[in-house]
């Protein structure tokens, strides 16, 4: 009776916390995206990696920069588009574990803070915001969620990131029986 009472608990909790994030407007989003490949780093507007994500549309900075860092456009756009379906309260449970953790540092090499401080927890948010929306969670439904007004996106190491979403998939089927 009392494990049920704080099972219970728990989940108001939990889902009392993800309408608060749902239905308030952040206050810290990402508005500019550090992309960075190799020695190459250039500021843009997350609007503008949004917009290529979205229509595949490249602007003249964008289609310069992985043109040096000689990246495909069509590879990169399917890494941010591709969705991994999560139910967002197992999400969140399953970013609390320690292979949670694992994971979260794993993609927070590719997705950081400028600061590389607190990637963590900045990751998380953005990983449950997304999930949140639409129960599934994209790269760049994480970069335009990212907590505080520049991120950092190593695009060498999207196919990583990418990966690791897939394989926080796979643990939150294995872990919950989904």
């Amino acid at each position: 009776m009392c494990f049920n009472f704080l099972g219970l608990r728990r989940v108001l909790i939990l889902v009392g916390s993800i309408c608060l994030l749902f239905l308030s407007t952040p206050a810290f989003a990402a508005e500019r995206v550090v992309l960075k490949y190799g020695i190459f780093r250039e500021s843009i507007s997350v609007e503008e990696l949004s917009t290529f994500s979205q229509t595949g549309e490249l602007s003249r900075s964008l289609k310069v920069n992985l043109a040096l860092a000689r990246q495909d456009p069509k590879t990169i756009r399917q890494y941010l588009t591709k969705p991994v379906k999560v139910n967002p309260v197992f999400l969140d449970r399953a970013l609390n574990s320690q292979i949670g953790n694992i994971i979260l540092d794993r993609i927070s090499q590719v997705i950081s803070t400028p600061s590389q401080r607190a990637n963590r927890q900045a990751l998380r948010a953005a990983l449950v915001l997304s999930a949140n929306q639409d129960g599934q969670v994209s790269l760049i439904e994480v970069i335009k969620n990212y907590p505080t007004n520049e991120v950092e996106v190593d695009g060498d190491r999207l196919q990583g990131a990418y990966r690791q979403l897939r394989r926080l998939q796979t643990n939150l089927q294995d872990l919950f029986g989904l």
